[in-house]
């Protein structure tokens, strides 16, 4: 007797677009920033997720997270050996950005330099589009 279900399939893969580094390119030091993330939460194989979410003092901001793998309809780059991914809604925002890494006790961290950002606030953090 063969056991398992009549019709069952293996589970699918995501589904994502490969970009590049026209959509948004990591410095040296981000990558290296971001590499050595991933590797201290063990996910070497992970990926970097770049999003604009709505909020902040200039009405939109950018939300990083690391995560294990791309998902349905992300755009995914490779630049300075990490795998960033954007969804389509935010690609809007985002494409022709670097993202740079400053290590500094003051205004140090994540920094975007986005063309498309007509306005952004004081701290950095927000912008318009």
């Amino acid at each position: 007797m063969i056991a398992g279900k009549i019709g069952a399939s293996a589970p699918t893969q995501p589904t994502f677009r490969v970009g590049d580094e026209r959509l948004i390119r990591l410095t040296d030091a981000a990558g290296r920033k971001v590499s050595g993330l991933l590797q201290k939460q063990g996910r070497p194989a992970g990926v970097l997720r770049v999003a604009v979410v709505g909020g902040g003092c200039s009405g939109l901001q950018y939300k990083m997270d690391l995560q294990d793998a791309p998902q349905n309809r992300d755009i995914l780059v490779e630049s300075c050996g990490v795998r960033v991914v954007v969804d389509p809604k935010s690609a809007l925002y985002v494409t022709g950005s670097e993202l740079d890494f400053i290590d500094a006790l003051q205004e140090g961290g994540f920094k975007v330099k986005n063309p498309n950002a007509a306005t952004s606030c004081s701290c950095g953090e927000s912008f318009s589009a």
